[in-house]
């Protein structure tokens, strides 16, 4: 395998059919980030029912990888208690992906920063 991302059938397929897309009316919990240097930029809807992610939708404007992050993470977390996500980390998320070049990496660091986000604000939101 060569060390750019189009040879990666993962991280192509995710880019091309992308779980979990759009947005979500009255979320419980959103977060976004962005990279000013790369322009990527990353928002995370949650439906939380009991601390258990029920739903979750993304929308990322982005390249290939960035939106194959984010798309990968919403499989990872759709289900899972909130304390299970905070075990998802980047690294996670680019081992789900398989092989990316290193200046792709800090794709996944933004879908984990994205998610960090929306669950801090429902906690925000929950203690208020």
């Amino acid at each position: 395998m060569s060390n750019h991302f189009q040879d990666n059938d993962k991280i192509m397929d995710h880019f091309f059919n992308p779980r979990n897309l759009g947005t979500m009316k009255n979320p419980d919990a959103f977060g976004q980030v962005g990279n000013p240097r790369c322009g990527d930029i990353m928002h995370i809807y949650l439906k939380i029912d009991n601390d258990i992610i029920k739903d979750i939708k993304f929308q990322t404007y982005g390249c290939a990888v960035a939106i194959a992050s984010t798309s990968i993470l919403t499989e990872m977390v759709k289900g899972k208690t909130l304390s299970e996500t905070q075990k998802i980390s980047s690294q996670r998320i680019r081992e789900a992906l398989g092989k990316m070049p290193a200046y792709k990496q800090h794709c996944t660091v933004l879908a984990e920063q994205a998610l960090k986000k929306a669950i801090e604000d429902y906690q925000k939101e929950k203690n208020a």
